[in-house]
């Protein structure tokens, strides 16, 4: 673990040219571009005109995976680091967004709460150093799992006195993409056209597909087996590659599409961007539950509004009554974790 002096430090506000362009666009951080999600969500990120700097971080293999995708004829900078030689902290210094995907991977019979003891350290650990060389930046979580992880970096954040809820997103646009192809598969639909939206957390029965928003019917048949697989989608992906890997590659795409939306907010000053996100959330304040996701309108300070669920079905209004404990256990876990921690 690292061991850093910090200072409080306030958090200021940002602001971005509306014309930004390369020139005059942001850096974003990758922490964890060296694996199976890093990688393809780097390169994805290098097409992205609004980043003017693609900095990369990993414990191994970062110089490699930074002189590949810089060798590519879009005008970002991409330089890579590892743990030697203040890597994180150059990584980390002047980086107005963070992306986390770092941590391990699920294997069969794994959920993401399996991968907790594990990625929670990591996570610490990045949103340790983030508190020190990169305060102002928005931090946006892929490590697994989100539930808790977001947590753990406000905890974190708390401590260090640069704790402002609107800079700190977990990235749950996987559940929407997923959905949303597979409604178009069953009703025979473009899915570019489909934007289902997903509310709740992002693992298992805390995922909460609102199918009855999409404008489609279901029978009751195809509401539980379309939901079921939107919840474990991961699962199928987890058992096809046979104990090689996890959804990767579909989280590297729905990650970039979230950091492109946030950067349209951020850089170009766009208004109405709405993407799904696990945030600091008041929604179900009466159940002492803190975070939450639904549909969160960007902006240059990352989230600008927090949409309300709008009108539920029974059979939603049921997955929520059973969504909210787990993840009000998932949430307690983070913060406990932060708590209980020597440093």
């Amino acid at each position: 673990m690292f061991a850093f002096k910090l200072v409080n430090v306030g958090v200021a506000k940002r602001t971005f040219s509306s014309s930004a362009t390369v020139a005059n666009g942001v850096k974003v951080a990758v922490l964890g571009a060296a694996g199976g999600i890093g990688q393809p969500l780097s390169l994805l990120l290098k097409h992205n005109k609004s980043i003017s700097h693609l900095s990369l971080y990993d414990i191994v293999n970062t110089p490699g995976v930074a002189a590949d995708i810089s060798h590519i004829n879009t005008a970002s900078k991409v330089t890579g680091y590892v743990r030697e030689n203040d890597g994180l902290k150059l990584a980390l210094t002047d980086s107005d967004v963070i992306v986390i995907p770092a941590g391990v991977p699920r294997k069969p019979g794994m959920t993401r709460d399996d991968l907790f003891n594990t990625n929670a350290g990591i996570v610490k650990e990045l949103a340790v150093a983030a508190a020190e060389f990169a305060p102002k930046a928005i931090m946006t979580v892929i490590s697994n799992p989100v539930n808790s992880t977001v947590p753990i970096i406000s905890e974190v954040y708390k401590k260090y006195n640069i704790y402002d809820p609107r800079r700190i997103l977990g990235i749950t646009t996987l559940d929407v993409v997923r959905a949303s192809r597979f409604v178009s598969e069953l009703k025979g639909t473009d899915p570019s056209n489909e934007k289902v939206t997903v509310v709740g957390g992002h693992s298992g029965v805390t995922i909460i597909p609102l199918l009855s928003q999409t404008g489609h019917t279901f029978t009751d048949e195809e509401l539980k087996t379309l939901t079921h697989r939107i919840q474990f989608g991961g699962d199928e992906v987890v058992k096809a590659k046979a104990g090689t890997g996890s959804a990767t590659l579909s989280m590297a795409y729905a990650a970039s599409c979230f950091v492109d939306s946030l950067l349209r907010a951020m850089v170009k000053g766009e208004k109405g961007i709405i993407e799904p996100s696990y945030v600091k959330s008041n929604l179900f304040n009466s159940d002492n539950i803190e975070y939450f996701a639904s549909n969160v309108e960007l902006s240059a300070e990352g989230v600008g509004k927090v949409h309300p669920l709008g009108k539920l079905s029974a059979y939603e209004k049921d997955l929520l009554a059973a969504a909210l404990p787990e993840l009000k256990k998932n949430i307690a876990k983070g913060a406990e974790f932060v708590a209980n921690s020597k440093d």
